[in-house]
């Protein structure tokens, strides 16, 4: 599946037995964090994580700007903008599809009843074709300001997500989802579907999880030199162990039954979330038309 040129730098990348730890940075350019290029790479991003497989493949010179346009009025349409996760969902997508090339099977857009609703569930659900199986990528974000909160809050949701009955509950819908026009569609229902034993699909199950946060090594920085890459390393290693210890203390490891669950930790410091949250909103408002 064709997707827009690799944008993020990867600052960080290490790499152990229950998943990567991978720390993520918009970059610099001419002395300034470059907020305004992410705000555009994000919106290059907006058709597929909104649109389904049959519309993106509808896509042409003759309705792009009309595609673009839907994609981005189904995201939100509200002034009440500066709590809302949206955008940490089109980053972990974005992510996700840089780092390990996996493919969108269901965005949460879908699920949607009313424009302006907020929906629960997984805030990604990929999948990764090995040539012999499906793996399920179900990922989770917080877009937030504050790297303790977001860690606290994600290790709840990740442990009330992986209850049986909300994972079947979950399952279900995600298979009402399903476009059947998408190459993977049958795999990806047969995996999930309610005959299949839990431990078989987390046996071909990785949780992604990013977060954002507020950076003082990124607001004090405004160039990618070492000393950068050194403080930025010392920040992120913190934030992996305290988010890594928290999910062992919660057996998130042994979940239901002996099977390890691969989690991968993808941290994005940011320079100052509310500024960014404001120019992601003022460039949707542009795009909705």
């Amino acid at each position: 599946m064709l997707k827009p040129p690799d944008f993020l730098n990867i600052v960080f990348h290490d790499i152990h037995t229950k998943g990567n730890d991978v720390g993520l940075c918009a970059g610099f350019e001419r002395g300034e964090w470059r907020e305004s290029a992410l705000v555009e790479h994000v919106m290059e991003w907006l058709p597929e994580f909104a649109l389904t497989y049959d519309e993106l493949q509808s896509i042409s010179y003759h309705n792009a700007q009309r595609m673009v346009r839907r994609a981005a009025n189904s995201v939100y349409k509200t002034e009440k903008y500066g709590n809302r996760g949206e955008f940490g969902e089109v980053l972990l997508h974005i992510a996700i599809r840089q780092i390990f090339t996996t493919i969108p099977a269901v965005s949460k857009i879908y699920y949607k009843s009313a424009v302006n609703e907020t929906v629960k569930g997984f805030d990604a659900v990929h999948v990764v074709d090995t040539g012999d199986e499906l793996e399920l990528w179900i990922g989770e974000t917080k877009f937030y300001n504050d790297v303790g909160r977001a860690i606290r809050d994600v290790c709840d949701e990740i442990i009330d997500h992986l209850n049986t009955d909300y994972l079947r509950n979950e399952f279900l819908l995600i298979t009402n989802k399903i476009d059947s026009s998408w190459p993977h569609a049958e795999n990806l229902k047969k995996l999930i579907d309610e005959n299949t034993s839990l431990d078989e699909i987390f046996s071909k199950a990785t949780i992604p999880i990013l977060l954002t946060y507020d950076s003082d090594i990124v607001k004090d920085s405004n160039i990618s030199d070492q000393k950068y890459l050194d403080d930025i390393k010392i920040e992120l290693t913190s934030a992996y162990t305290k988010l890594r210890k928290r999910l062992e203390d919660k057996h998130l490891e042994t979940y239901g039954s002996s099977l390890e669950i691969t989690v991968h930790i993808l941290l994005f410091p940011l320079k100052d979330k509310a500024a960014l949250t404001t120019a992601l909103n003022q460039r949707l408002k542009e795009l909705q038309g």
